[in-house]
């Protein structure tokens, strides 16, 4: 496992930090009352905005109150789930392209009712991969296998990624670093996820600074919520 992406919620369950993912996995779970909310695909607006670090979090949080989760790196340019978990990195790339069962490659994590499907090798055209009716069958599949799927999606505003992947699932939810990111970058990223026909969950304002404890907090707000769209 990787120093400097911690699993914080697996490694320091009492930490403030931790107990913020727990409140974020509440919000989360009672987020959506109209229908049914099983895949929900994570994304920021750029890079090195802790997104993968948050995703996994997150993923850790679920499967820690009993639910089983599946959590899958469709970050197919910059991939790191495989690297935070210390897993061999084949996956989502070998089912497509291979046409293997999705069996083969889903990994049992440290984490009890946590299991990993990585990205596998970068291929030279993540989009098309990624908006293929081979990726929808897969998605199809693993809402079967978990109580949650958890993806792992590239900056929105960067590449096109996940916005062909928002209408493919339940739920979404923005990343935002809060000591990075300018207002209109952020209106962006929320503009295209609506436009792809996303269901934009919230946002996570990550890397939030409270100064008497000197950590950092993550919080989450309901789509509802007029800050997302400042």
């Amino acid at each position: 496992m990787t120093t400097t992406r911690k699993l914080i919620v697996y490694e320091d369950a009492k930490s403030p930090i931790a107990e913020a993912y727990r409140t974020l996995r509440t919000n989360i779970q009672f987020s959506k009352t109209d229908g049914e909310l099983k895949t929900i695909m994570f994304t920021s607006s750029g890079p090195g905005e802790g997104k993968s670090t948050t995703i996994a979090n997150t993923a850790v949080a679920l499967a820690q109150s009993g639910k089983k989760v599946i959590l899958v790196d469709c970050d197919l340019r910059k991939p790191v789930q495989h690297k935070i978990f210390g897993k061999k990195n084949r996956g989502v790339t070998n089912i497509l392209v291979e046409e293997i069962e999705a069996d083969h490659f889903i990994q049992e994590t440290q984490v009890e009712n946590l299991r990993l499907l990585t990205s596998g090798p970068i291929p030279p055209n993540p989009s098309e991969l990624l908006g293929s009716a081979k990726m929808q069958e897969l998605i199809k599949y693993l809402k079967t296998q978990a109580d949650y799927v958890i993806i792992d999606a590239p900056p929105v505003i960067a590449v096109t990624d996940a916005s062909v992947l928002a209408s493919k699932v339940d739920g979404i939810t923005l990343i935002i670093n809060s000591g990075s990111v300018r207002p209109e970058m952020a209106q962006k990223a929320k503009d295209l996820l609506i436009k792809a026909n996303g269901h934009l969950l919230g946002v996570i304002l990550n890397r939030v600074e409270i100064e008497e404890e000197h950590a950092y907090y993550y919080y989450y707000y309901g789509s509802d919520d007029k800050k997302i769209a400042k």
